[in-house]
């Protein structure tokens, strides 16, 4: 009898981003509530009361109401509809042209792909991998080996193929035989080399950016790379395996999804949902350790794909099986869940150095790994968010300050900013201040954590999950990607979605300040914080190592107009407290998830959808903003309906909303269906901007893959073409930078 079909992929991430946070420990509620025994910011209102936020002034700190410069352009485009069509939709005046898809050769030697299921494992180590997402640019210098910053004609582009869809990169009868606990190890094999990064030289002739497939820079680092530990989790006894005895390596990259770049030129690949890959074998391991593999979500008996399940079986297939098979750790896999979940540093210019997985940022479910505006004498900073219902936002502070003459010192200067230093999680208070708890095995409420006993620091940043418990860091909604705005730094952090939010033990705070519900298609309603938001903090005086902050919500996402019959609400309420941010036709959006800050137009951000709850109305999208500054809006109370965790009672939280966007927020682009929009980088002169069409088609049925007519999308290539996995460059027809 055969396991379920394999699933979408936003049905696989579920396993992950419905969340394992099981903690006890202080949530945003409690903190609420007893704030607000002491003082109510606003009582009943509807909508935003004052420009300024009516808080002490020492919470809020003196930053807070500083205004942000008028921007110097604005958004000089028509936005565009929302759409259902199978087809990329640009305002008049652009061009979007494909430059690199699922299966496309990156050298001469391998042939052109077929698409069509019979393409070899082998060639995919040299082909383009499956779900692109976040991507990097870095110029190349004239003579084409080092790094350029400057360059905007030639370059190299980093790209992360976070997972797969399944179906299409097998035949019908491979399709139709598939059994997740005997799977065949050719397409096993296949499916490990989609996975991890491409690397890859492209260069602009005739006008227009084309991979260079002859470049000696190109290589696929997949799920089966040699990759190095590096920091202070290296050689732990909890990285050890039978590949790598010291616990100084490991083989594969994984899920690897949004990403960041470093100031010496390198990429940062972060390592997402990897946790539901591996044959959990729970009950073989002890107590103290089920409890840490099911904080991360190791829970899956055959793993999301049967990896480890193969046959013939070899080496690279029982790696994928975490269960304790001999007597010591060095003998079998048991601790191999524990070398994925990393930052994963990557020299372009360098295709003979491994990749290395930096173990001081902390294990997590990854989304970005972006870098705070550098300042020479000072330490370096790095955001990050954890992809799960319920998890954390993060920043690391290296212990080394800024040297200019570290910039082209590549993976060395990684080991210098990136092996030391210290890690932090964010709790957001409810009078809209907020603190950076310090992740170390010193902090008492970590060293005396009855729930889980740590063993040294290696072991924090190894289950960095528990320590973050043990501090009652702030439960978020899904933090996804980072972006620091270049001109005023603050740091902006998309929350895609919370289907947990408002329930039982997950109750509503002022940074997650939503619950309701949204009906669609005769279908059960969605709950919880369906549409998602986007908080925005400043560090004290504007120093990114500060340990304090003021914030506010800079955008919530939701419907443009109230629908009683699809909400059941009225429309005044679901306008007043669910459309917070006053959104219209032209700019509403829902699960906010990729957001980027334009090097070459400060102040220019774009930001990404992987939405699941209005695709009814419109595919995933990518939009412009121009967005202000923390505290440019004001306070409002939303009240949400029939509340779980509030004993299905009515309940109002005080929050604190950014300015109603107007037009500085347009929809710029509109993908086919079934895509995902992610993964974002620009030319240095802003005039080729880079995004990725991922898992078109995504909602096909297995048992339509004999029959192209049924497939939900054929993009990129038309006609009967299975869909493919695609990284457009997107160019202003006049020749000027993108978006303004």
């Amino acid at each position: 009898m055969h396991d379920k079909l394999p699933m979408t992929k936003r049905e696989f991430q579920s396993a992950d981003d419905t969340g394992h946070n099981f903690s006890a420990g202080p949530s945003f509620a409690d903190i609420l509530e007893a704030r607000m025994s002491r003082r109510s910011l606003l009582k009943g209102s509807l909508g935003l009361l004052s420009t300024a936020f009516f808080v002490p002034g020492l919470a809020r700190g003196k930053d807070a109401d500083r205004p942000a410069p008028p921007p110097p352009f604005t958004l000089r485009f028509n936005p565009v509809a929302k759409s259902l069509a199978d087809r990329v939709v640009l305002p008049a005046g652009y061009t979007a042209t494909p430059l690199y898809r699922l299966g496309d050769p990156i050298d001469p030697r391998t042939p052109a792909y077929l698409n069509d299921g019979t393409d070899t494992a082998a060639s995919f180590q040299y082909r383009c991998g499956d779900h692109n997402d976040g991507m990097s640019y870095f110029g190349l210098d004239r003579a084409g080996k080092g790094w350029d910053a400057g360059n905007s004609e030639r370059g190299i582009l980093c790209i992360n193929h976070e997972n797969i869809t399944r179906i299409f990169l097998h035949t019908p009868a491979e399709v139709a035989a598939y059994d997740v606990s005997a799977r065949v190890a050719a397409e096993v094999d296949k499916e490990v080399h989609a996975h991890g990064v491409s690397v890859i030289e492209i260069q602009k002739q005739s006008g227009a950016f084309a991979l260079h497939t002859a470049s000696s820079f190109n290589r696929r680092i997949t799920a089966a790379t040699p990759c190095g530990l590096h920091g202070p989790a290296r050689g732990h006894a909890q990285m050890v395996t039978a590949y790598s005895p010291d616990g100084t390596q490991t083989r594969g990259t994984l899920n690897n999804c949004a990403n960041g770049d470093t100031p010496w030129g390198t990429y940062l690949s972060c390592e997402e949902n990897w946790a539901g890959y591996f044959k959990s074998g729970v009950a073989t391991h002890t107590a103290q350790e089920q409890l840490a593999m099911q904080r991360y979500g190791i829970t899956s008996s055959n793993g999301s794909y049967g990896w480890a399940n193969a046959t013939p079986a070899g080496d690279l297939h029982e790696r994928w099986n975490a269960s304790v098979t001999h007597a010591s750790a060095n003998l079998d896999y048991r601790n191999i869940p524990n070398t994925f979940g990393w930052v994963v540093e990557v020299d372009p210019f360098n295709p003979s150095a491994a990749p290395r997985k930096r173990t001081a940022l902390g294990r997590m479910g990854h989304e970005s790994c972006n870098c705070a505006k550098v300042t020479a004498g000072k330490p370096l900073v790095f955001y990050m968010g954890d992809d799960a219902q319920n998890e954390y936002i993060y920043k690391y502070v290296s212990a080394a300050n800024w040297d200019p003459a570290d910039t082209s010192k590549g993976l060395a200067a990684g080991d210098k900013y990136l092996d030391h230093g210290s890690l932090y999680v964010a709790r957001f208070n409810a009078d809209g201040s907020g603190n950076w708890l310090k992740l170390d095995i010193t902090e008492a409420a970590i060293a005396s954590y009855a729930t889980y006993r740590f063993s040294d620091q290696a072991d924090v940043l190894i289950h960095c999950r528990l320590a973050a418990d043990a501090l009652g860091a702030t439960k978020m909604d899904r933090p996804e990607w980072a972006g620091i705005h270049p001109v005023n730094g603050d740091v902006y952090v998309t929350l895609t979605n919370n289907a947990s939010r408002g329930s039982a033990g997950k109750g509503l705070d002022a940074a997650n300040p939503r619950y309701y519900q949204d009906s669609k298609g005769g279908k059960a309603p969605s709950k919880g914080n369906v549409n998602g938001h986007i908080v925005r903090w400043r560090e004290n005086g504007s120093d990114p190592t500060a340990l304090s902050f003021v914030w506010d919500v800079y955008l919530f996402g939701a419907q443009a107009k109230a629908d009683a019959a699809h909400v059941n609400y009225d429309d005044a309420f679901y306008q007043a407290h669910i459309n917070l941010s006053d959104l219209t036709d032209d700019n509403d959006f829902s699960s906010p998830d990729g957001l980027w800050f334009s090097r070459k137009t400060p102040g220019l951000m774009w930001l990404q959808t992987d939405d699941g709850a209005y695709t009814d109305v419109s595919n995933c999208m990518l939009l412009a903003a121009l967005p202000g500054t923390v505290g440019d809006g004001g306070a409002v109370t939303v009240t949400s309906k029939g509340v779980p965790a509030h004993g299905d009672a009515d309940q109002n939280v005080s929050t604190y909303v950014g300015k109603a966007p107007g037009d500085q927020l347009k929809r710029f682009l509109v993908g086919p269906k079934g895509c995902e929009l992610t993964g974002i980088t620009e030319t240095p002169d802003g005039k080729a901007l880079f995004v990725n069409i991922q898992h078109p088609g995504e909602n096909t049925a297995a048992a339509d893959i004999g029959t192209p007519a049924h497939y939900e999308s054929h993009y990129p290539d038309g006609g009967t073409a299975r869909p493919r996995s695609t990284t457009l460059v997107i160019t202003r027809n006049d020749g000027g930078p993108v978006g303004v």
